[in-house]
C-alpha cells in the first residue's frame, strides 16, 4: 500500500535519571532531546484548510508543543518508583508519603503527572515507567496519537515517534 507521510520535529531540554542503570545514567543528568512525530495517510485531505495535506505541519507542531514541550521542557522526568529521587523534590514542609501518594494517584489516572509542587518549584513530570528514550517515545506516542486523528478529521494516523537522546542515540516507537 502506498501512503503519504509527514514528519515534524521539536526539541526540549530535560533532566532525568535511569535508576536501574548499571552505569553513569543512574546519575542525575540532562539531555537536549529531539523528538520526531511521523504521520501517515492513504490519501491527502480533499478540501478545507488542510487540502492536499496529510496533516498541517503547524497543527502537528501545536500538538507536540502541548503534549511534550509544555509539560516537559526545562523540567525533570522521573519514574514514580524512584522514591529516593522524588524525596529530593518533595516540598520541605510536606510529608513525603502523603505527597508521593498524591503523585501516585495522578499517575494512576493518566499514566503521568505534571507538578510544580516541588521543593524548588521545579517542573516535575512523573511517569509510571523509567524515563528511558524507549519509554518516552512510547509514552508520547500514546498521548499524541488521538490528537493527530482529531486534528486531521480522522484521515491521518501517527505511525512513529522517535526520541533522539543525543545526536548519536535514538529510540523509536510505533504501532501498526
Amino acid at each position: 500500500m502506498t501512503a503519504y507521510t509527514v514528519t515534524r520535529s521539536i526539541a526540549i531540554d530535560a533532566g532525568h535519571r535511569v535508576m536501574t542503570h548499571g552505569s553513569k545514567c543512574r546519575h542525575l543528568h540532562g539531555h537536549r532531546y529531539a523528538i520526531e512525530a511521523t504521520c501517515e495517510a492513504d490519501h491527502l485531505q480533499g478540501t478545507g484548510e488542510q487540502a492536499d495535506m496529510v496533516l498541517d505541519f503547524g497543527f502537528l507542531r501545536d500538538e507536540m508543543l502541548s503534549v511534550i514541550d509544555g509539560p516537559c521542557d526545562h523540567g525533570f522526568l522521573a519514574d514514580l518508583a524512584d522514591r529516593e529521587l522524588l524525596a529530593m523534590f518533595c516540598p520541605a514542609d510536606r510529608d513525603f508519603a502523603a505527597w508521593w501518594d498524591g503523585l501516585a494517584a495522578a499517575v494512576g489516572e493518566s499514566d503521568h503527572c505534571l507538578t510544580t509542587d516541588t521543593r524548588l518549584g521545579t517542573k516535575l513530570y512523573v511517569l509510571a515507567v523509567n524515563p528511558t528514550a524507549e519509554q518516552l517515545c512510547r509514552h508520547w506516542f500514546r498521548r499524541l496519537a488521538p490528537r493527530v486523528g482529531e486534528r486531521s478529521g480522522g484521515l491521518a494516523r501517527l505511525t512513529r515517534v522517535t526520541v533522539w537522546e543525543t545526536p548519536n542515540c535514538r529510540a523509536s516507537y510505533g504501532e501498526p
